[in-house]
């Protein structure tokens, strides 16, 4: 959970920066990259996807507008919130006490949310950052679904729209969040030296560390470090910086659809003091969820005699409610374990 402290990072924790992420070719040849994917899937929750055809103009015009908002004063970045849940926050997450280093835009997918807020977000000029969201939305879904279906092609699902229909839902209740980290020049000096290989003189949590709940997430930010995802043996490891691609995580809906067999990823964002560059991490996160009454419920292929069904069926607003219920790294599927 992201705690309100000076020293966030916990002493004894190892960070590894010679674990090489997986890196996948969406160019390449169909049954190789689903195989990839899955194997991904299957050791990370986490992967890189590069030639993914989301245009480049689309990005650029959005990171533009995100900028443009992110670069105004507080009290005119304050006009768009509070974050509740959508619109701008600042510092603190969610509804229970959790806090970052970080401010951020929240918004809902859903056309008419985002016409709604672009207004407060960008008064100057509201269908400008409105198109530039929507058309946002629109690429990454696309490849989000793409995605999902070269997954359930690789499960050796037979309906391989299984996953990526339930974002296709007129309903889903995906969300877009854009994230912005300062330069901590003026932070606490008084924090412990950070743990090789860390090259950084002083550090906060940007974003404590977590799972995402939903069935996946599309991340791409700028060419500023600060991501790490953990492994089971509570190694860290850094993500290096891409503004060129794609990363993928799986949440927590994913490894209940896949039984288990996908994990969700636990990950953070640190914000550091860089002397030599003053420039700030920007992210931009589509998280696909399904309509607030679908089922999640594993499909048939991935429940065997050896690994049967290891969570109870939910609807994706009963998992809603637990996730809003508990502080940001708190464990939740463990409370939808099957009882057979």
């Amino acid at each position: 959970m992201v705690l309100a402290t000076p020293n966030p990072i916990l002493r004894g924790e190892k960070i590894d920066s010679n674990i090489e992420l997986p890196t996948i070719d969406l160019m390449g040849e169909r049954k190789k990259v689903c195989k990839e994917i899955v194997k991904a899937c299957e050791e990370f929750g986490f992967f890189k996807v590069i030639n993914h055809g989301v245009p480049v103009d689309v990005i650029s015009k959005m990171e533009e507008e995100s900028l443009s908002f992110f670069s105004k004063s507080e009290a005119q970045k304050k006009q768009a919130g509070p974050a509740n849940p959508y619109g701008y926050g600042s510092k603190t997450i969610g509804f229970n006490g959790d806090m970052g280093e970080v401010e951020y835009i929240l918004l809902n997918t859903n056309p008419n949310t985002i016409a709604h807020y672009s207004n407060t977000i960008s008064n100057n000029n509201p269908t400008k950052f409105r198109c530039a969201v929507n058309w946002y939305i629109e690429a990454v879904k696309r490849l989000a679904c793409e995605i999902l279906d070269l997954m359930a092609n690789g499960l050796s699902v037979s309906d391989t729209n299984l996953f990526s229909r339930l974002i296709k839902d007129s309903d889903n209740d995906s969300l877009f969040r854009l994230n912005h980290y300062p330069n901590t020049k003026d932070m606490d000096t008084s924090s412990p030296t950070p743990p090789p290989p860390m090259d950084v003189a002083h550090y906060k949590v940007g974003f404590g560390e977590h799972s995402d709940p939903q069935i996946l997430t599309l991340l791409r930010s700028n060419d500023v470090g600060g991501l790490q995802i953990s492994l089971e043996d509570k190694v860290w490891v850094p993500v290096p910086p891409d503004p060129f691609a794609f990363w993928v995580n799986v949440g927590d809906v994913l490894q209940a659809l896949t039984n288990g067999r996908f994990l969700s990823v636990r990950h953070r964002a640190l914000v550091t003091n860089n002397n030599n560059n003053n420039k700030t991490r920007m992210s931009m996160a589509y998280f696909a969820a399904p309509p607030l009454n679908a089922w999640v419920s594993a499909p048939k292929e991935v429940v065997t005699h050896e690994k049967p069904r290891l969570y109870r069926p939910f609807t994706w607003a009963e998992y809603k409610r637990t996730t809003y219920s508990l502080r940001l790294g708190d464990s939740r599927l463990n409370l939808f374990k099957s009882n057979t």
